[in-house]
């Protein structure tokens, strides 16, 4: 999917990685850029940051937690942008505690947020991309959803849902034969801020800019699936030869994944 003269949509869009993936799709030459945050203030700022790189800016106050946002909110953006051609579902949110310390809110959130977000705001422009038999639909998932973690219960629940449905869709999208390409990405932690305090053993914490980079170049050549760094083939081929405490044991005491958790403080 070439982002020249597209009309890119990006949840979350006004930090992390979300913003840099918003400022890569005006460098690339996109046509019009629709913002959706919760942040108003983040949005006006972004807006007026990006103002001169090129292309139309559309910014929308959003809560993806709420369906009837994400509804009136779509609406919106058909009759003011017209029909997305690249969607990025990238808003997320992390509560970082052993399950039994969360409450019911929290864990509705999460997966209000974290998963039935990308699945609704999805539902709402795929028919425009199926009437026009073509179209990009990133979700950007965790290697959470790979590998379970002390204190990310509901977390990881979310993103195996986002990596299950969305290699479900891409499967559909083939079958009923519609040019429309889904990536599914599972990045470890990523320096953004989100996971602060996070400590890791072995593997390395990501940096926003070479991730966005990589996460934007994996929607340019349709690629099904993208972890990061551990490839996804590696990590599922592994779970599926080694019995369940040899796994466990790798992860904890080689890779240190069980523990990097522990003092997670997470953006303030």
């Amino acid at each position: 999917m070439d982002f020249t003269n597209k009309i890119v949509l990006i949840t979350g869009a006004c930090s992390g990685i979300g913003k840099i993936m918003a400022r890569k799709s005006l460098e690339r030459g996109c046509k019009k850029l629709v913002i959706w945050d919760i942040s108003e203030e983040g949005l006006s700022k972004t807006k007026e940051e990006f103002a001169k790189i090129g292309g139309e800016i559309f910014t929308y106050q959003i809560d993806l937690s709420n369906l009837d946002s994400i509804k009136i909110q779509a609406q919106r953006v058909r009759n003011d942008v017209g029909a997305v051609d690249v969607l990025i579902n990238n808003a997320g949110i992390v509560v970082g505690k052993y399950f039994h310390e969360h409450t019911h809110d929290q864990v509705q959130k999460s997966m209000s947020v974290n998963t039935n977000a990308l699945m609704h705001t999805t539902l709402e422009f795929l028919p425009g991309m199926m009437g026009n038999n073509s179209g990009a639909i990133c979700n950007i998932a965790s290697s959470a959803g790979l590998i379970s973690n002390p204190r990310m219960s509901v977390y990881a629940a979310s993103k195996w849902a986002v990596i299950g449905w969305g290699d479900s869709l891409r499967l559909e999208m083939n079958q009923l034969n519609k040019n429309i390409s889904v990536t599914t990405i599972m990045p470890f932690f990523i320096n953004t801020g989100m996971f602060d305090g996070v400590k890791s053993k072995l593997l390395p914490i990501l940096e926003p800019e070479k991730t966005s980079e990589k996460i934007i170049s994996a929607i340019e050549t349709e690629t099904k699936m993208l972890a990061m760094p551990l490839p996804y083939w590696f990590i599922r081929f592994s779970q599926g030869i080694l019995p369940i405490p040899t796994f466990d044991w790798v992860m904890e005491n080689v890779f240190g994944i069980y523990d990097t958790m522990k003092e997670f403080t997470g953006r303030k």
